[in-house]
């Protein structure tokens, strides 16, 4: 079976650790509710945050929605200049047969301006 990647991403207002975790789950929950990824597919997920973002891992949020056997980890961004601030991105791994172009990425809140090809998608649901 294939690995695929689905990408994402979202901002924060405010480094704080409640608005961390709950623009993560809610980052996440669109990423798999659009996809119909199931939690034992996911291979491994990887979530970087900008520099100015310290208050909170964001692995702790897909703990915090039972994802207990799945691999996560955290990084930091490389700081380039002039790049989106307070943004958290998210890299899933997802063990599927699905092909890539029918892969579904999420960009939220301010992050849609790092991928607005991908930012605005039809859900599968409304093309039914």
């Amino acid at each position: 079976m294939p690995v695929r990647g689905i990408r994402g991403a979202t901002t924060v207002t405010v480094n704080t650790e409640e608005e961390i975790l709950e623009r993560t789950r809610t980052l996440l929950q669109e990423i798999v509710t659009v996809n119909g990824v199931q939690q034992e597919e996911l291979a491994a997920v990887l979530f970087t945050v900008t520099a100015d973002l310290d208050a909170a891992f964001p692995a702790r949020a897909a703990r915090q929605l039972g994802w207990v056997h799945v691999p996560l980890i955290d990084a930091l961004e490389i700081p380039v200049p002039g790049s989106l601030p307070r943004c958290i991105r998210v890299l899933l791994w997802w063990n599927t047969d699905r092909p890539a172009d029918q892969i579904h990425h999420v960009y939220q809140a301010g992050a849609t301006v790092l991928r607005p090809d991908l930012s605005t998608f039809n859900h599968p649901k409304e093309n039914s």
